[in-house]
């Protein structure tokens, strides 16, 4: 199953669990900021602040990049970014990375498929309204942009300039500028025919990505793969590719399941990507990979999971234990997601927080040790505060 289509489903069902139940551990969470658009990622930045990825609304192309100050002030960075509805759900940027002062955005597959005539089957969007689904962007903008901003916007003529290869400088009237271009533009579907439909493919849908010793590696959630791509050439290599998952439900269910890398963290020279797993969603056979970015080989580091969606190493007192986000602990009785910690890939897990509303990604504030998770379903920043 589609990523978007996954996260979109489960909050309904997760919606109705909370709304009743609350928001678990309570003593040791509160809510950041609220009235997010769908947030995917989040990330800090030096100067102290988080930008966060929002898919948008039913409004296509309404995606957006917000900055948020320490104590949960939104701004707009930049918004007009490339989104569109997918089963009733907005889907448009979502990773995020900073370098310098350049921030590549991952753009997923918004609405450049959908559903085809068979159950299970899916086909080109004639009219998609994006050019630059499936693609990564590059913003660049100064520290004062970064402080000070109100926001720049990207029309849908800026977009098809992009898409020819212009790079565009963006002026929200005040005196600043943002510089934007593409960097690479992924095959939105490549052909995945079926005994029944031979017409059928499969969607590209760029989740994540980081940068590792000056190229940009990419997670992509609809093709199971991790993806190279050098910033020089735009030159493009499969790094790896994750084979389906045996679905323990069987005959509930196909006989195996899509593996989902959904995010992409560098540890060690080397990357930590969790599988969400797909349909029918069977508790504990999500993981995080270890993946070596030369040879390819990937591996299980952490076992046991259930819709794993982000990891994030944690380094303390000389060792490294590990934060591991789940989605939902079970997706068909609607269970919500968690936090977890394991002081090492053995140990049994501590359940840091609970009842998540469809987490998805977090990042962590390493002067206090606060984790700042964003929830998709509730449209809000949840922080947890770790002693």
């Amino acid at each position: 199953m589609k990523l978007g289509r996954f996260l979109s489903i489960s909050f309904l069902l997760l919606v109705c669990i909370l709304l009743a139940d609350g928001t678990a551990n309570a003593q040791t969470t509160s809510v950041f900021a609220s009235g997010l658009n769908r947030p995917i990622k989040i990330i800090d930045t030096p100067t102290g602040h988080f930008l966060v990825s929002e898919s948008g609304t039913a409004t296509p192309n309404s995606g957006r990049i917000s900055i948020f100050d320490s104590t949960g002030n939104r701004r707009t960075l930049i918004s007009g970014l490339p989104s569109g509805l997918s089963m009733g759900s907005a889907l448009g940027p979502a990773g995020l990375e900073l370098q310098g002062r350049t921030l590549y955005v991952a753009i997923t597959e918004g609405n450049s498929v959908m559903p085809g005539p068979l159950p299970g089957t899916i086909v080109p969007n004639p009219n998609p309204s994006s050019p630059l689904f499936s693609s990564v962007l590059a913003l660049r903008f100064s520290a004062n942009v970064e402080r000070t901003t109100e926001g720049f916007s990207l029309t849908l003529a800026d977009q098809f300039a992009l898409l020819n290869g212009q790079t565009l400088t963006l002026s929200n009237g005040r005196g600043d500028t943002l510089t934007v271009e593409l960097v690479v533009d992924f095959p939105n579907y490549v052909p995945n025919p079926l005994p029944n439909f031979p017409g059928n493919v499969r969607n590209s849908n760029p989740f994540s990505l980081t940068v590792f010793r000056g190229d940009l590696y990419v997670a992509n959630a609809g093709l199971n793969a991790v993806f190279g791509v050098d910033l020089q050439s735009g030159a493009v290599r499969t790094v790896t590719t994750f084979a389906p998952i045996p679905n323990p439900l069987f005959p509930f269910g196909p006989p195996v399941s899509d593996a989902v890398p959904d995010s992409i963290r560098v540890f060690e020279n080397q990357f930590l990507v969790p599988l969400l797993v797909g349909f029918p969603f069977a508790p504990n056979v999500s993981s995080v990979r270890i993946v070596d970015p030369r040879s390819g080989i990937n591996q299980i580091f952490i076992g046991g999971l259930t819709r794993s969606i982000d990891i994030l190493p944690v380094k303390q007192r000389g060792s490294t234990g590990f934060l591991v986000l789940e989605y939902s602990t079970d997706f068909l009785s609607g269970a919500p997601g968690r936090l977890l910690f394991f002081a090492s890939t053995s140990a049994t897990p501590t359940v840091v927080a609970g009842g998540l509303l469809g987490p998805t990604n977090m990042a962590r504030d390493e002067k206090t040790g606060d984790v700042f998770i964003t929830e998709i379903g509730s449209g809000r920043i949840i922080r947890v505060q770790i002693p």
